[in-house]
């Protein structure tokens, strides 16, 4: 096989695969590529759906590369067309170097591999086939292939050097606690919230864990089922959102038994700070006997106390909570949320007054994390060590403009100090001269509080089984 002017064709291969062009058309305008996205996060679980937006991306960021500066810039010829055995029906008319699809697939296979090795293997045959695709057809030159696949894998690595992968930070390794080793789960008693979704989790649990013991229960029988549990267990496990994992750790600290934390929630922070993501990293956690200790946060206001694990906060956060529970059980919960933030931002009020730090002032919100809340570029914040005690206080200031202040504190992320907001972290805090009525929200949990309010750590406290993935 070869051009018109006698020679061979670079890359075309003697044996024709006529399923080439077919690949190489199903990839153009990346729909081959939102298909597996779509495929990905149908699996439902957290590391296919970080996996699937990761590639995505990685896309992006590689097609704006090469279509708004590469083709722009180095405005290379097609080579000569092939005999129509291999021939797009189509032929491109954009430059050909560097080539979009190789970079387009190479940039998605390398944004899910280096989320998931795994899911990135499943991948990569497809990314491989649609690159040689391009030779193939005849559309492009080897160099432009392999220019084209080398900007797709630094587009992966530049999105991940803004948004790190969760492997990069690893799960708290200290300090160990000695726990049980349950190989077949007898011992544990989970118990599921089945308002939280979590039923099915919870049942493979028990699938993986033959010997443990699991109750599904409704959201008003959480408490009393925890408490019968705690009383027949050697380890108590919890499946369900935040607030019912932090119910579950009320009844561990007092019975003094380790926590096995499956998450079912919508957001998990708990879970996934401390490397839980699926059935699989708690079952091996429980069989291994693999746990930290961990701190956990108090809040006290007059005769009311109680625990927090991830964050505790007054000012306009426990409004939205309270908004988005009135429209989660309607709407779904992260719709919800958008309603819940357009509704408090653009109602009129004023600023929470109280006494921080010595002084009284105006604050649009007050947030305290159980622990450092650490950014790595535009990704959120995320904890390293559970077991820092140290409470994360971020304050807003008050302001003319809420929406606005609010804004530029989430952008500022770690810094200590701006025009709208303070970040501090100690080990305990007092807030004065509360107005009666103020809501007080501490892991997706909502009360009034009143006077002084005081937040402190209780180190170490709470053991709970944990595991570093693998995958």
């Amino acid at each position: 096989m070869s051009t018109p002017l006698g020679y061979p064709h670079p890359m075309t291969p003697a044996v024709p695969y006529p399923v080439l062009p077919r690949l190489s058309r199903s990839a153009n305008h990346g729909v081959l590529w939102f298909a597996a996205a779509a495929a990905l996060a149908s699996t439902r679980t957290p590391r296919a759906r970080r996996a699937a937006t990761r590639g995505l991306a990685s896309l992006g960021v590689a097609s704006l590369t090469v279509n708004a500066l590469g083709k722009r810039t180095l405005r290379h010829a097609r080579p000569a067309p092939v005999p129509l055995i291999g021939r797009l029906k189509r032929r491109p008319t954009t430059t050909s170097f560097p080539s979009g699809q190789a970079a387009a697939a190479a940039a998605f296979v390398t944004g899910v591999a280096l989320e998931s090795p795994t899911w990135g293997t499943v991948v990569a045959p497809a990314a491989a086939s649609v690159a040689l695709s391009r030779g193939h057809s005849g559309a492009r030159l080897p160099s432009d292939v392999l220019t084209g696949a080398a900007l797709g894998v630094g587009a992966a690595f530049a999105v991940r050097g803004m948004v790190p992968t969760r492997g990069q930070v690893a799960p708290p390794a200290r300090p160990r606690a000695e726990v049980p080793a349950l190989p077949d789960g007898e011992g544990l008693v989970l118990v599921a919230n089945t308002a939280a979704g979590s039923a099915e989790r919870a049942r493979a649990l028990r699938d993986a864990l033959p010997g443990a013991e699991v109750v599904e229960c409704e959201p008003g029988d959480v408490p009393a089922e925890l408490e019968k549990a705690a009383a027949r267990a050697r380890v108590l496990g919890v499946c369900g959102g935040d607030g019912t994992v932090n119910a579950a750790a009320r009844v561990a600290l007092r019975f003094r038994l380790p926590l096995a934390v499956l998450p079912g929630g919508t957001l998990n922070h708990f879970a996934y700070d401390l490397g839980i993501e699926d059935v699989r990293d708690l079952a091996r956690a429980l069989r291994e006997g693999d746990a930290v200790r961990v701190d956990v946060g108090r809040y006290s206001c007059g005769g009311k106390h109680g625990v927090f694990l991830n964050t505790c906060s007054v000012g306009v956060y426990p409004e939205l909570v309270r908004e988005r529970e009135r429209w989660s059980h309607r709407i779904g919960g992260w719709p919800a949320g958008v309603l819940a933030a357009l509704r408090v931002l653009r109602a009129d009020r004023h600023p929470l007054e109280a006494e921080f730090q010595g002084r009284t002032r105006p604050l649009w919100l007050l947030f305290a994390g159980n622990g450092t809340y650490h950014r790595m570029g535009l990704a959120s914040g995320r904890r390293k060590d559970l077991a820092d005690g140290q409470l994360d206080v971020r304050v807003v200031h008050g302001g003319r403009r809420p929406a606005v202040r609010l804004l530029a504190a989430a952008l500022a992320g770690p810094l200590t100090r701006s025009p709208a907001h303070a970040a501090v972290q100690v080990g305990r805090l007092r807030l004065d001269h509360v107005a009666p009525g103020t809501l007080l929200a501490y892991d997706g949990e909502v009360i009034e509080v009143e006077g002084l309010v005081t937040l402190e750590k209780l180190p170490e406290a709470l053991t709970v089984y944990r595991t570093i993935r693998s995958d």
